[in-house]
């Protein structure tokens, strides 16, 4: 059984450091076509100023020299969902269920262990970069693929971006969710109420030690509550009445 979350955008410099893992194939293949952009490519590519893509361009000479500083990607991504992320004070429990389930899918690291240690970086999978001709999506969909192989249960609180890198064979395994309010009746969806809810339903997951479909549908977690009304196979559904 694995727990797909995705990367952020927003970082935590100050995040423990760790000793990172030897770069795979595919992440060194993608650095490379990084790392002999000029700056002022880097600046078109990443929209930003060129002041800010050297600061970008000498990180991407550091991590593939082997110079970069790394923390648990757990820990070193900062985002909205990762706020509302239990990430200290665990128990051994909580700690093995994280390195046993929990995975985050990267554009250039591929699918890896939540703790993986990882450089701070900046690239999704809605960036021009080609590889061999093909875009980030299809370059690392084979490599997403066989790293869910032998999972059956699949669970996804990823975007759309994400999930779309698996094959339709892969996706047609996995179990998504959707988090709305209800506001005088009327169900509202929007990113933050997402976002915060993926990161308090997984809290919920991790306290729990949940692996199975029918004790997610039981759990109760920051006022959301299972709505088996709204819910389907592949998609369950969780309301929070404000």
């Amino acid at each position: 059984m694995k727990i797909l979350i995705p990367t952020a955008k927003e970082l935590n410099l100050t995040a423990p450091s760790a000793i990172p893992n030897p770069l795979s194939a595919q992440t060194q293949a993608v650095l490379g076509e990084l790392a002999v952009m000029p700056v002022a490519d880097l600046a078109s590519f990443y929209k930003i100023s060129p002041k800010r893509a050297e600061l970008e361009w000498q990180a991407i000479q550091a991590l593939r020299e082997g110079t970069a500083q790394h923390a648990p990607a757990l820990y070193l991504f900062d985002g909205l969902m990762y706020r509302h992320i239990k990430r200290q004070d665990y128990t051994k429990e909580e700690s093995q269920y994280i390195e046993k389930h929990l995975a985050i899918t990267s554009a250039l690291y591929g699918v890896i262990p939540a703790l993986e240690p990882i450089a701070p970086h900046r690239l999704d999978f809605m960036m021009p970069l080609k590889l061999d001709g093909k875009s980030l999506k299809a370059f690392w969909k084979e490599a997403y693929d066989k790293a869910l192989a032998e999972d059956e249960m699949i669970f996804s609180l990823l975007s759309s971006e994400f999930e779309t890198v698996f094959s339709k064979k892969i996706r047609q395994r996995m179990i998504s969710f959707k988090f709305l309010e209800d506001r005088g009746g009327k169900l509202k969806v929007h990113s933050t109420i997402s976002k915060k809810a993926r990161g308090e339903f997984l809290t919920a997951l991790i306290t729990n030690q949940v692996t199975e479909v029918e004790r997610m549908k039981k759990l109760n977690f920051a006022g959301f509550t299972y709505r088996p009304d709204l819910s389907s196979d592949q998609e369950l559904v969780y309301v929070k009445e404000v």
